[in-house]
């Protein structure tokens, strides 16, 4: 089974939450690497000691049978080299001597021995007897186990010739066992050597990688910060000066990084000369609309002057003449109308046509809905405002204005005998003040609305129409709203539209407002 170090990277960044982000996954797959060297390395380590511990272990063993089966050059048990012991025999051997040449558990001991720290021998438990008296007879050692008291043993038996006390001699075999602490000990130190070191160096080595990804990943983040700086700008309109850039020190080309962030300064440059085109485009265009708009308000003037005096004047004129000048002169002030609106826009996007002062919202609102319920009887008024003025800082011409074009937008495109509601109240909480006009008319067509405050926007398709407008009255009411800081939107109710203006409450310092009468709702 093979282990992939960005997987086990992977299954750690999930086990700790969060978004598997490149640092991170840089960050685990460094620690998972040298994680997994560290063992390999340490493994290593321990199976090579192990072994070379176990075959010095063997040969000290091979020299201990060697010596109690007498092979050394001493006689075996009850000689005059050597006895179950012995003074060469390492500490903590055990040497048993056992009737017969075959293991067997009815196997008498003839004699034996454990050699103590000392170097004296002291006597082996009937349990370590009994235990080794089963292992084979041959050239290879076994690993047994004695015990608490003893430990674990590398043991082997080989067939001896012993001369009993008696003077006979018999066939025996000789087990021999020397304790593995020389193997267990060492290697267990080393393991947990090698723990300690690992875990420092997997420390060290997350330490050191979070140090070394942070300063890698440092030029994407300042990159990451331009693009932020650069997605907060107001590039859909107005003067942009796009002048945000990755910096210097992290567009060098011979890194990879250092491409990417050259390659979104160019992309920003592109972006900047684009909008500075377009800014220039509608500079042209909106100057030539405010050229245009002021240069034909003097000949429109004249025509419908003219058609006034002719129409006045032409008492004996031909029925359909008259008909004809009352025609000219109707669509005159129509034209004119159209033309103030371009002017006002094209002003409005220049900032140059409001005067901010003090004004009485409510005031405007209640004005705005009487001078529209004189113009336009066929339809129903209610109106509701707070008793407390609501005030803010604001141009009261073009406030009126706003609120105008919307009893104008649903005087226009609602039949006859529609109910309009405007309310106006004040929201503490965002601290705007909320006018809204709304009726129970056909409403607004949905693929309308996108486009609903655009210019020339025409709804027609929605909401009926009695009389021909410019397409304008919308997209003034945004724009005022806009200059003023606000928002406007339009919905869908159940049913008629729904249009809802937001202005924030700035206001001049003023002493304590007073309350105005409570209005009559308005009603025809």
């Amino acid at each position: 089974m093979t282990v992939h170090p960005v997987a086990v990277a992977r299954g750690w960044a999930k086990s700790f939450g969060g978004p598997f982000t490149l640092r991170r996954r840089l960050v685990l797959s460094i620690v998972a690497i040298s994680a997994l060297l560290a063992i390999l390395i340490g493994a290593l380590s321990v199976v090579v000691l192990q072994r070379v511990l176990s075959a010095q272990l063997d040969a000290q063993l091979t020299s201990a049978v060697a010596r109690a089966s007498g092979q050394d050059g001493r006689n075996g048990f009850g000689g005059s080299g050597a006895d179950t012991g012995g003074p060469n025999q390492a500490p903590g051997t055990v040497t048993i001597y056992y009737s017969g040449s075959a293991a067997s558990a009815t196997s008498s001991t003839l004699g034996s021995g454990l050699v103590l720290e000392s170097g004296r021998v002291g006597t082996v438990s009937s349990a370590t007897k009994t235990a080794l008296s089963n292992v084979a007879t041959g050239d290879k050692s076994e690993e047994i186990q004695l015990g608490s008291s003893y430990g674990s043993y590398l043991v082997r038996a080989v067939p001896v010739t012993v001369q009993l006390p008696s003077g006979s001699f018999v066939q025996a075999r000789v087990v021999v066992g020397l304790p593995r602490d020389s193997v267990t000990g060492p290697v267990g130190k080393l393991i947990a050597g090698i723990a300690i070191i690992a875990a420092a160096g997997i420390a060290a080595a997350i330490f050191f990688a979070m140090i070394t990804v942070k300063y890698a990943l440092g030029p994407l983040q300042r990159m990451a910060e331009t693009a932020a700086r650069v997605a907060e700008m107001p590039l859909d309109r107005g003067e942009v000066a796009l002048d945000a850039r990755v910096p210097e020190e992290d567009t060098d080309t011979r890194t990879e990084v250092g491409r990417v962030g050259a390659a979104m300064n160019r992309m920003l440059g592109h972006v900047s000369h684009a909008l500075t085109a377009r800014q220039e485009s509608e500079n042209k265009v909106r100057q030539f609309v405010a050229d245009a708009s002021h240069e034909l308000r003097t000949p429109l003037a004249s025509v419908r002057g003219y058609a006034e005096l002719t129409r006045r004047m032409g008492k004996d004129l031909p029925e359909d003449v008259v008909y004809a000048m009352g025609r000219i002169e109707s669509e005159s002030v129509r034209m004119t109308s159209l033309v103030e609106e371009l002017l006002l826009l094209a002003r409005l996007d220049e900032g140059t046509d409001l005067v901010k002062k003090e004004v009485d919202l409510t005031r405007i609102v209640l004005d705005a809905v009487h001078d529209t319920h004189v113009q336009a009887t066929e339809h129903q008024y209610d109106v509701s405002v707070p008793e407390v003025p609501i005030t803010l800082l604001g141009d009261p011409m073009r406030l009126h204005q706003v609120v105008a074009n919307l009893l104008a937008n649903a005087r226009t495109h609602t039949p006859d005998g529609t109910e309009v509601w405007v309310s106006l109240e004040r929201d503490d909480t965002t601290h705007e003040a909320i006018v809204t006009v709304s009726d129970n008319g056909p409403g607004i067509d949905p693929a309308v609305m996108p486009v609903l405050f655009e210019r020339f926007a025409r709804a027609d398709s929605s909401r009926s129409r009695k009389a021909g407008s410019t397409g304008l009255g919308l997209a003034i009411v945004h724009a005022v709203v806009h200059s003023h800081g606000g928002t406007v939107t339009a919905t869908n109710g159940d049913p008629g539209a729904v249009f809802t203006v937001r202005l924030p409450l700035e206001r001049a310092p003023q002493g304590r407002p007073v309350p105005l009468p409570a209005p009559e709702p308005v009603r025809s």
